[in-house]
């Protein structure tokens, strides 16, 4: 079955009549851009700094948390630290003299052995050739002998040993292990900061979703900051009259509960469309795919106004199209 295109072109042109982009508002809401501040620890709350709606600087202290917890795993970890430090100097510094000369005696006393024992083997040798001493008695001498030799060789290399200083391979390891036990001590340190929660950029406290004495769980927003030089109208523009919108287009934007209207600017469009939010439905809207788009405002009188109030933009009339 063929169908017809005519009452589709009609149609069409017909929907395309009924886009007025000077009669149609595009309704949306107001918005701030919003910046969020997780715990990043489970810790107790112990003050807030800020109330709910108060401007704050960049750097300014908003909370504290309890750092008891991770005071202790510091004292730990600088502890780590300085033990690895004392024994990589220990090795780059080599053994001490008295050491070094305790291993010398040591060496001279076993040479000392040593020669008995061959003096004696020799004697005992020489006894057991005219048969005047059994057999039993040259084998002990000879084992005396051996262990004196072996004796001499343990305490020479002991002796050499210090003598010639550390290994490079163990300075190496020693100087790893203290890199990684420095590296962990100065994550704990940037974590002990982050206890007292401060601004990351200038804006107003929007929510404090705790009170002191709660121990939020790890990640938990602990504060809600609305930033920027001024808010913006997220509006949704019905995908008819898209191609008549481009990004720095200036619109009148009307907030609820406000006199004046207030001069914006399109900062940014969606490239992808959407279905028609639910509190922007008008008639046949429900059906309609939308573009997301987003209007800063302009004024001083602007940055006074809270976040979330409903708004609609229209073109000025000396720019409708």
């Amino acid at each position: 079955m063929s169908i017809r295109p005519l009452p589709f072109l009609l149609l069409f042109a017909l929907l395309a009549g009924c886009d007025d982009t000077s009669q149609a508002p595009l309704l949306g809401t107001l918005e701030w851009d919003r910046i969020g501040l997780p715990a990043e620890a489970s810790e107790t709350i112990l003050a807030w700094r800020v109330n709910e709606g108060d401007r704050v600087q960049a750097g300014q202290l908003l909370l504290e948390l309890d750092p008891r917890r991770l005071d202790a795993r510091l004292l730990e970890a600088k502890g780590d630290v300085a033990q690895v430090q004392a024994r990589l100097e220990e090795l780059n510094n080599g053994a001490r003299t008295e050491t070094v000369d305790a291993a010398r005696a040591s060496l001279n006393r076993n040479r000392a052995a040593l020669v008995d024992a061959e003096r004696t083997y020799q004697r005992i040798e020489a006894l057991y050739q005219r048969r005047q001493v059994a057999i039993a008695e040259l084998d002990r001498a000879r084992a005396t002998r051996d262990q004196a030799r072996a004796a001499v060789s343990n305490t020479d290399a002991q002796l050499r040993e210090l003598t010639n200083g550390t290994r490079p391979e163990q300075i190496e390891q020693a100087t790893a292990l203290l890199q990684a036990s420095q590296g962990r001590l100065a994550q704990l340190e940037v974590s002990r900061e982050h206890l007292s929660l401060r601004a990351p950029r200038t804006g107003r406290v929007d929510a404090l979703p705790f009170k002191p004495g709660d121990q939020p769980p790890q990640n938990a927003e602990l504060v809600s900051l609305l930033v920027g030089e001024a808010p913006y109208a997220r509006v949704y523009i019905p995908a008819s009259v898209r191609p008549h919108f481009t990004i720095g287009d200036r619109l009148r934007v009307q907030v609820e509960g406000v006199g004046d209207a207030f001069d914006a600017r399109i900062r940014s469009i969606a490239s992808e469309s959407s279905f028609t939010p639910y509190f922007a439905l008008t008639g046949d809207d429900a059906s309609r795919l939308v573009y997301r788009a987003e209007l800063l405002l302009e004024g001083e009188a602007a940055r006074q106004l809270p976040a979330g109030l409903p708004v609609q933009a229209m073109v000025p009339e000396n720019e409708q199209r």
